[in-house]
């Protein structure tokens, strides 16, 4: 079928149904959710590595895009953009209410979303495109060298992949500072790497065997790090109280403190906040995040 930004078929198919029946359930119960209700705050946050990983994607005038994990489709109007009307771009993304977020927020003759899990078959239909490009959204695939062989699929030969993922979690200060705060009050969580989730592309070694496995050529991964404002406010004690109410919405956080007891909540809340303290300025709390930009070519 060719690809047609205005097509928004609404289907998930399935094979691996106890994995991917998870995810989805994930995506569409409180997780995607709360990626909707903080939707601002969040493309803020990951705006620079977003705009990192276009630059090694280059689009141009013309091409046809597809974007992977799109979310509230902040990515996918930037590719819109660069692509212009003679292009065209598709975002996709496994959660109904980020899907339905993207739609509300932007229109374009060339963009269109639809909801879909991409490591799966249902972008078969869509035609070759010359870019697949995502924003932290790859690293959830439960099978990845599969999800990799079907993206590669859907390039054109030569076509291009660009994507951004978080380098592990000891590199990142948003996920590692909170996580050093709470050291003895909550058990140790085991490294993500290679596991579903944020921190799954931790190891270079680990992304390059995928790619070289789903048969992609011309692979680099180039690091990238950007201070970033992970807490704002009017005064210092605004944006304390303000990462540390979104330290306890995300993961790795909210991982660790899930079922437990509220005066363990209340120990840790308090760690947290002393150790955002310490890295409060006056109106933003400022950290470190540490990506990978990977790139990769269709033979």
């Amino acid at each position: 079928m060719e690809f047609r930004p205005a097509y928004l078929h609404l289907s998930i198919t399935f094979t691996n149904e106890v994995a991917v029946k998870s995810a989805a359930n994930d995506w569409n119960g409180k997780l995607g959710g709360k990626w909707a209700q903080h939707r601002a705050w969040l493309d803020s946050w990951l705006e620079p590595f977003g705009q990192a990983a276009l630059r090694a994607a280059a689009p141009v005038k013309g091409e046809h895009v597809l974007d992977i994990g799109c979310g509230a489709g902040a990515s996918t109007a930037e590719l819109a953009e660069f692509v212009g009307t003679n292009g065209a771009v598709l975002g996709v993304d496994i959660s109904q209410a980020l899907i339905t977020e993207a739609q509300a927020l932007h229109s374009a003759p060339q963009l269109g979303f639809r909801l879909a899990d991409a490591s799966r078959g249902d972008l078969d239909d869509v035609a070759p495109v010359d870019l697949i490009f995502s924003r932290f959204g790859v690293m959830f695939f439960d099978e990845p060298l599969a999800a990799f062989a079907r993206l590669r699929e859907r390039l054109k030969p030569g076509g291009r992949l660009a994507f951004v993922c978080w380098q592990a979690e000891e590199g990142n200060d948003w996920a590692q500072l909170p996580l050093t705060a709470i050291k003895g009050i909550v058990p140790t969580l085991p490294s993500r790497t290679g596991v579903p989730g944020p921190f799954a592309f931790g190891d270079v070694d680990y992304v390059n065997g995928i790619l070289n496995g789903a048969g992609f050529t011309n692979i680099q991964i180039k690091p990238f790090e950007q201070t970033i404002p992970f807490g704002r406010g009017a005064t210092k004690t605004e944006a304390v109280d303000n990462a540390l109410a979104m330290a306890f919405e995300v993961d790795p956080l909210s991982r660790a403190l899930k079922d437990q007891p509220q005066h363990v909540r209340d120990r840790a809340a308090d760690a947290v906040r002393a150790a955002f303290e310490r890295r409060a300025g006056p109106t933003s709390v400022e950290i470190i995040g540490a990506t990978w930009i990977v790139t990769a070519n269709r033979p």
